[in-house]
């Protein structure tokens, strides 16, 4: 039962990080070696689980999305949308399947890395929130295929664990051109391909060696986390609006720091 009560506990953990820009699986890889969680399958749950924030966009902008599916065939703006959407997508997923081994067996193993990933990705967001940037675009279904493909490659940077896929897109996209709510919104509607893909792709390639128990971790996590996303959703979307991300930046420096120190007192 203990085991159960971590993959729930991890599940919150993830739902409360994903959308945030302080890297949920940084967050996840960390707190699964603290409570000692036994059932991480090589990775696949902490992959695995992200699909659970793939549910919460997807009923969080359910009646946007519904509306996006009838326009598709006849309106110009939503097809360049969801182009733009499938050009930020690209970059991630080729890196994705040429790199996922070594970043599974490496970097996932590594607190080092992780630890390093928050602090550089701390002082980024903050550099970047204190330097002017160009304004150009202030809604997410006009951003440019330039923009759109700037914004993948600025995914890629996030298969590091510790990097935060949401901090890098919507750092991506602040820099590229737009304004915060729709580089955050983009950043959200480009999780439904991304994260989608990287746990199905992550489940076939393991399907094999899970078992029955293992299918009830996976449930447990991923519904939990779906329940607790949704709800960051509309937080970090309300903050946005009127913040900054320096309160971010200086969280993930704390953080990499404490990380350090777990590591050099032999805690992790």
């Amino acid at each position: 039962m203990e085991e159960w009560l971590k993959a729930v506990f991890l599940g919150i953990v993830e739902g409360v990080t994903e959308f945030l820009p302080i890297s949920s699986t940084g967050h996840l890889l960390i707190a699964g070696q603290l409570v000692d969680f036994k059932e991480s399958m090589g990775g696949t749950f902490e992959v695995f689980i992200q699909f659970g924030a793939v549910l919460a966009v997807i009923g969080f902008y359910a009646s946007d999305l519904l509306t996006q599916a009838r326009q598709l065939p006849y309106n110009p703006n939503t097809r360049h949308f969801w182009a733009a959407i499938a050009i930020a997508f690209l970059p991630a997923a080729i890196a994705g399947l040429l790199l996922r081994d070594f970043i599974k067996s490496e970097l996932f193993t590594s607190p080092v890395v992780i630890a390093l990933s928050f602090i550089l990705g701390g002082i980024v967001m903050i550099i970047v929130e204190r330097v002017p940037r160009p304004k150009t675009t202030e809604r997410e279904t006009k951003i440019t295929w330039r923009q759109a493909g700037l914004v993948g490659l600025a995914q890629c940077v996030a298969l590091i664990p510790g990097v935060s896929r949401s901090g890098a897109t919507i750092i991506g996209g602040l820099l590229v051109g737009l304004d915060r709510p729709a580089a955050t919104a983009f950043s959200f509607y480009l999780a439904i391909p991304t994260l989608g893909a990287a746990t199905l792709y992550d489940l076939g390639r393991s399907v094999r060696t899970l078992t029955p128990s293992d299918f009830g971790f996976l449930l447990v996590g991923t519904v939990t986390a779906a329940i607790v996303a949704w709800l960051s959703i509309g937080w970090l979307l309300r903050y946005v609006a009127h913040n900054t991300f320096i309160p971010f930046g200086i969280y993930r420096i704390l953080v990499g720091a404490l990380i350090l120190g777990l590591v050099a007192v032999g805690i992790i």
